[in-house]
């Protein structure tokens, strides 16, 4: 008799290929992988899975009941920490060997949706929307915002800006006038895109008219007052819908363009001169306006320059010590109120010229203690809110101190020529400074009529630097020099010029950086 065994060769099956992650959430992903190739010659069971941080060693197990299917969703994972998974089959020999690890996946949220989302203005083709951050953003961060509208009564949401914008404010252009439309706001990240936060109710587009208002800044209420030479720079802001139109006036005429710079925006009116003269004065008049509605406002500049020199200078009388002067104010005020006058007189024999008083109000003055014996010249300044007049007007005649009781007959004089081309009596000194701490370079010069000052540094005018401080006073020149720097030495040069000649003098300064004490 003959008998067949049939024998069956049954295995472990062997282990799955490595799982794919097509979709990761904020805290989950979803995870499919394929059966085995080779079972085991045993049907298969079922799968364990298992995960790690990508930075650990230790896997955990996910499940402890058999998964029949292909798929799965492991969760409660952290947001934003690399994971990995990986897969055991089972059939009824026992369990494969761990399937080779997925690739390293990040699980990521989106973030909540924008927040206060409201219109911020509207025209005839736009509207303009703004909103606030999400209230919750997670490991993915915040890209920036897309947004979205349609014409109300419809679900056809068009996407206004092809790339994300990091702003929270937006304008929605291209629209047809007198259309309704909805808008919404997403936020994206890495994740995608949030829920979106829709305005409440539809925008009608449609020009508001908002009538126009100037916004006069508090410094031009009252007089603008600059000097002579310097920049103008005026923005005075309004507002109004649309656009108002921006008219100048000055005096009641149109501003030329040639002497004054205007630039208009949407919401300021900008008005430059880059050099101003005495014909810029006076009260310029802007008006906005907005369809049927404007608004004018009167900003009054004044350019001011030093005075000129009073108009005549006389002596009135002579008695003793004493001599009484009276002037008339000069023709010139400089386009600013006369402030005062300074009185000088000097000896007929030196005409060296001697200041008697500053700041003086009135027209008429007596000028005491003079010597015995001296025939005297008197001059006076102007003065005004840029300082003394550049020349002064002078007595055409002297004044001769005679003793009391005694007549003296006085002896005619040809005139004498007292001009004469500048001199430096005293010579600028070499100077050594300590940074940080002003100095001052100081000469002396004779010259008549009045020089021009000029001082160099380097062989380079000094023009318009706040380091620098100059003072020119009876002949003494100074120069400031504001906490001076290393930078700051060199050689300087004092040069004064009249009709007559020029002559300069020079001297050399070095600024010492002191030494630290330990």
């Amino acid at each position: 008799a003959t008998a067949s065994v049939k024998i069956k060769v049954v295995d472990i099956p062997d282990p799955p290929d490595a799982p794919l992650v097509p979709v990761v959430g904020g805290d989950w992903c979803s995870m499919t992988w394929e059966p085995p190739k080779y079972d085991g010659s045993s049907p298969i069971l079922g799968y364990f899975i298992e995960r790690k941080k990508k930075q650990s060693s230790r896997w955990m197990r996910l499940n402890f009941d058999l998964i029949k299917e292909t798929s799965f969703e492991p969760k409660k994972m952290i947001e934003g920490v690399p994971y990995e998974v990986r897969i055991f089959a089972v059939n009824a020999i026992g369990v494969s060997k761990p399937s080779e690890p997925s690739k390293a996946f990040t699980p990521l949220a989106v973030t909540s949706e924008p927040t206060m989302l409201v219109v911020d203005d509207v025209t005839d083709t736009t509207v303009t929307v703004k909103w606030r951050p999400p209230e919750t953003i997670g490991a993915a961060g915040l890209d920036g915002y897309l947004v979205e509208y349609c014409i109300e009564g419809t679900n056809d949401w068009t996407v206004s800006n092809k790339e994300v914008t990091e702003k929270t404010k937006y304008t929605i252009t291209g629209l047809t006038p007198g259309s309704k439309i909805l808008v919404r706001v997403k936020a994206i990240n890495k994740a995608g895109a949030s829920a979106p936060r829709t305005l409440q109710h539809s925008v009608l587009v449609k020009e508001v008219v908002e009538p126009p208002k100037i916004r006069v800044p508090r410094h031009l209420k009252q007089t603008y007052t600059r000097r002579v030479g310097e920049a103008v720079n005026l923005v005075v802001p309004f507002q109004g819908k649309p656009r108002p139109k921006v008219t100048w006036l000055k005096e009641g005429k149109p501003v030329e363009s040639s002497h004054v710079s205007i630039r208009n925006t949407d919401c300021d009116s900008i008005i430059f001169i880059r050099k101003a003269e005495r014909s810029h004065s006076g009260n310029y008049e802007m008006t906005v306006q907005v369809e049927n509605y404007a608004d004018t406002a009167v900003i009054d500049i004044q350019i001011v320059d030093l005075p000129g020199p009073p108009f005549s200078v006389n002596i009135e009388d002579v008695w003793g010590e004493n001599v009484a002067l009276v002037w008339t104010p000069p023709k010139d005020s400089g386009n600013a109120p006369i402030t005062g006058y300074t009185i000088q007189k000097a000896d007929k024999k030196t005409m060296e010229w001697f200041t008697c008083i500053e700041h003086y109000h009135r027209t008429c003055i007596t000028i005491t203690e003079l010597v015995v014996g001296n025939e005297y010249f008197f001059r006076v300044f102007s003065e005004n809110m840029c300082g003394l007049s550049e020349a002064a007007t002078q007595t055409k005649k002297s004044a001769l101190i005679v003793k009391e009781g005694s007549q003296m007959k006085i002896p005619e004089y040809s005139d004498h020529d007292f001009k004469e081309p500048p001199k430096f009596t005293q010579p600028l000194i070499n100077t050594f400074a300590v940074a940080g701490y002003n100095t001052t370079l100081n000469c002396s010069v004779r010259a008549n009529p009045r020089p021009k000052v000029i001082w160099m540094k380097n062989k380079i005018t000094i023009i318009d630097d706040p380091r620098y401080r100059m003072f020119s006073n009876q002949g003494v020149c100074t120069l400031e020099i504001r906490k001076p720097s290393p930078y700051d030495g060199g050689m300087y040069t004092c040069k004064a010029i009249n009709d007559l000649g020029e002559a300069q003098v020079e001297c050399k300064l070095e600024v010492k950086v002191p030494t630290q004490e330990l």
